[in-house]
């Protein structure tokens, strides 16, 4: 696996905390919800996919791979994150990834994963950033994980990196976070229910052959 020293370091800095995209203004960001769902008693803002490039939307398309069905495989370079399933096919989801500096690549298992995660920044990341709190309790708006996280680990041992959902749906297909792997909040809570503990997973700078171009959104299936 080949874990750049520095993303490293500084994504264990940042490990979970609000990306570099900066927010549209007030009316513009929210144009990207659309009324409010319930999840196991937790109300959350809806995305609005009206408002979403097609091709970030969940969708079934071709895939060739020598990965075992179920390996969760990301495409850091066109923000895509792929579940392998059968018949040469994946279920493909939009993401947002680590901007410069904290981008990170090699394979992982998810070990551990929280509904409603509570958020808690790393002492480090509180020195360099004191206005944030200790913690933000799961369920709060205010919370950056959404409702899903799925932790990382590498040999048992926690890379700090996570695939959860995000507060800001415009950043996804964007490089925005401190190393983990944003989606849609509903795309999280889809991806959760499809990966048990153990699942493999690989990060890559990017795939060659093995998808379909992300501009054949036509050819793809969406998944509800």
């Amino acid at each position: 696996m080949t874990w750049n020293r520095r993303s490293i370091v500084l994504g264990g800095l940042a490990l979970l905390g609000a990306g570099a995209v900066r927010k549209p203004a007030v009316a513009a960001a929210s144009s990207y919800f659309d009324g409010t769902a319930v999840d196991n008693g937790v109300t959350f803002r809806s995305t609005n996919f009206a408002k979403i490039d097609k091709r970030w939307h969940r969708q079934v398309v071709k895939y060739f791979s020598s990965e075992p069905i179920g390996t969760v495989v990301v495409d850091t370079r066109h923000h895509f994150l792929y579940v392998i399933m059968e018949n040469k096919t994946a279920i493909r989801y939009g993401v947002g990834v680590g901007r410069e500096g904290f981008k990170w690549f090699g394979r992982a298992t998810i070990d551990a994963k929280s509904l409603w995660p509570r958020w808690t920044p790393p002492p480090e990341m509180r020195k360099r950033h004191p206005e944030l709190p200790e913690f933000v309790a799961g369920g709060s708006p205010k919370n950056p994980l959404g409702p899903r996280a799925m932790y990382l680990h590498r040999d048992g041992v926690d890379t700090g990196y996570r695939f959860h959902g995000t507060l800001e749906p415009w950043s996804i297909g964007k490089d925005a976070s401190s190393g983990c792997i944003r989606m849609f909040n509903e795309d999280a809570i889809d991806l959760y229910q499809r990966c048990p503990i153990g699942t493999a997973v690989q990060v890559l700078p990017r795939i060659a052959d093995q998808a379909e171009s992300p501009t054949q959104v036509s050819q793809t299936t969406p998944v509800e």
